[in-house]
């Protein structure tokens, strides 16, 4: 697939900015360019695969994006586990799926909305669904008879998230130490993107530093500015790149535990560079 260019908006003072700005560009492009090649080609594409489902949502809330009971308030509930080229190395954790079981007499032509919060390690299943999830597929009156058939053959394309009132926010992990460690969850994010890299900053500074994903919708960082923190999200947009900047986030006296809003939410779709396909409505 061909790689995207993006461009990284930075402002600076002096020369010594621009420098050090510079270089996080280049770490930043790089990064890009490695987890876009990493990922599965065609997101938006509508995809043949089969589906099954666990008995209780609690499974997929305790999975690999480590979004723990959060979980349950993404999606209504209808919570998947992704297959590793669905999971991205946990750049997935969030997407939406529209998905569809192709038994029409047993399923509806819309299907229902799913959210990838697990990674699934089956090679005979692209998702695991929560069966309230895998019931949604069915007509009215048939959840029963869909979850008696265990396993089925469904289709499945990604779509935007949409949460209505709701911005981009973040979760101060219980692990975090002021002023040694910060560990961040990114919770609600719209769109049908992909955050590659997050920069944090005091507010007013210029002084950036770069967190790492730990696991899953979890970043950290070890560099942590004192005072109140600024946010700058990297994220996939249309076929390049874009800056989503959250200008005040935590306040000083951050606390683990608390979710805080970013006062910005994303709802860039990003396009891949292949080949058309259906990305309207299911035919």
């Amino acid at each position: 697939m061909a790689f995207p260019s993006f461009y990284y908006k930075l402002s600076a003072t002096n020369s010594d900015q621009q420098n050090q700005n510079s270089k996080m560009a280049l770490f930043l492009c790089f990064l890009f360019f490695f987890l876009i090649s990493s990922a599965s080609a065609c997101d938006r594409c509508t995809h043949q695969s089969k589906a099954a489902y666990f008995s209780t949502a609690s499974a997929l809330s305790s999975g690999a994006c480590g979004y723990g009971s959060l979980a349950l308030g993404l999606g209504g509930g209808h919570l998947a586990a992704g297959v590793p080229s669905l999971y991205k190395d946990g750049a997935g954790c969030g997407a939406c799926f529209q998905i569809r079981c192709k038994n029409t007499t047993l399923c509806t032509k819309q299907g229902t909305r799913i959210t990838l919060t697990d990674l699934n390690k089956s090679n005979q299943t692209d998702f695991v669904l929560s069966s309230r999830a895998f019931m949604a597929m069915a007509q009215k009156g048939l959840g029963q008879d869909i979850l008696r058939r265990g396993i089925v053959d469904v289709e499945y394309k990604r779509v935007p998230c949409e949460y209505k009132n709701q911005n981009l926010a973040l979760r101060v992990e219980e692990s975090s130490q002021k002023p040694h460690y910060l560990a961040i969850k990114i919770l609600y994010q719209g769109g049908q993107t992909e955050i590659v890299a997050i920069d944090v900053a005091q507010v007013g500074s210029s002084n950036w530093s770069f967190l790492t994903r730990n696991n899953g919708a979890i970043w950290d960082t070890s560099r942590v500015p004192a005072g109140d923190l600024q946010f700058r999200f990297l994220v996939t947009a249309g076929y390049d790149g874009k800056t989503v900047w959250a200008k005040n986030v935590l306040p000083a006296n951050w606390k683990p535990g608390v979710i805080y809003d970013t006062k910005v939410q994303i709802s860039d779709i990003a396009k891949d560079g292949c080949s058309p396909c259906d990305d309207g409505n299911w035919k």
